[in-house]
């Protein structure tokens, strides 16, 4: 038993032993830094200043930009979710080109997320990109100038970010309803049930766990989004497509505040954390297991 439980930890140590050293411990130091003014250019050490930090944030222009944008970012997570699911209900059923219709769907996931992300600057190439082309030939003479413009970058972000989470959603949900039993369907459809009332209140109603999980983890990672964004925009034109991680990133790697960057990252924390809980409490009145 005693070298069962030894093979156990050798197999378990490197994964622990890199979430201690490059997650847990620098989560530690931040939180401690975040009650500090160290800029770690200076070559000084960290002097406490309490919640300073947090009263700069709350009068930061540019912090309240970014929470804006941030909360912006949430908004094609349920719409990527819907959108799967409607293409994973067609590919479950009998269709020409199943496998290559579900191959060229997911295929953006396991893409590089760089990659993917100068797919979308070509797309929206404001002068000779494919968008505006097509937008030039039915007729609109003045298409956006999307990620070029600051009253355009934003839309484009979330367009990309919309279009980048139907992949990973729709094989979920397909892995869900391949579960579903064919005989309650079958009886539902016998029952005279039209397909959007099988889809409405039958289908979706028994993949609610899966919508739930899709949702928690599409609300964090889009509050968390980071490379895309960065790779095209930097968080600009100006700073109109600057959201929590690029603020803290510029903070921490441009001008090394150290303490005001780890103060942002604790508030996107909390941020998550809250958006989270109300999810989870919300979820018993829809999720059904």
């Amino acid at each position: 038993m005693k070298r069962q439980r030894l093979i156990g930890y050798v197999f378990i140590a490197p994964n622990l032993i890199g979430m201690t050293v490059f997650m847990l411990i620098p989560a530690l130091f931040s939180f401690y830094l975040m009650f500090t003014d160290w800029v770690f250019a200076s070559g000084e050490a960290p002097h406490y200043v309490g919640l300073d930090n947090f009263r700069m944030l709350v009068r930061d222009d540019l912090f309240l930009v970014s929470v804006k944008n941030t909360l912006l970012l949430l908004i094609p997570v349920p719409i990527s979710i819907m959108l799967g699911f409607l293409i994973a209900v067609m590919l479950n059923n009998r269709t020409y080109f199943q496998k290559t219709l579900r191959a060229f769907f997911f295929a953006p996931y396991f893409t590089s997320g760089i990659a993917i992300a100068f797919v979308w600057m070509v797309l929206f190439q404001p002068s000779s990109g494919p968008i505006n082309a097509f937008l030039h030939s039915i007729g609109i003479t003045d298409p956006p100038q999307w990620f070029a413009s600051p009253d355009t970058a934003m839309y484009a972000v979330l367009i990309m970010m919309t279009a980048g989470g139907i992949g990973y959603n729709m094989i979920i949900y397909l892995a869900a309803l391949q579960e579903l039993s064919a005989e309650q369907l079958e009886a539902a459809k016998i029952d005279g049930a039209t397909f959007g009332q099988l889809l409405h209140l039958i289908i979706f109603p028994l993949v609610s766990p899966t919508t739930f999980f899709l949702m928690i983890t599409g609300f964090i990672g889009s509050i968390k989004g980071f490379g895309m964004i960065y790779a095209i925009t930097q968080g600009g034109p100006g700073n109109s497509t600057t959201v929590f991680s690029i603020f803290a990133y510029k903070k921490a790697f441009n001008f090394y505040e150290m303490g005001y960057a780890s103060a942002v990252s604790w508030t996107m924390f909390l941020i998550i954390l809250c958006i989270t809980l109300i999810q989870w409490v919300g979820q018993k009145k829809w999720v059904h297991y």
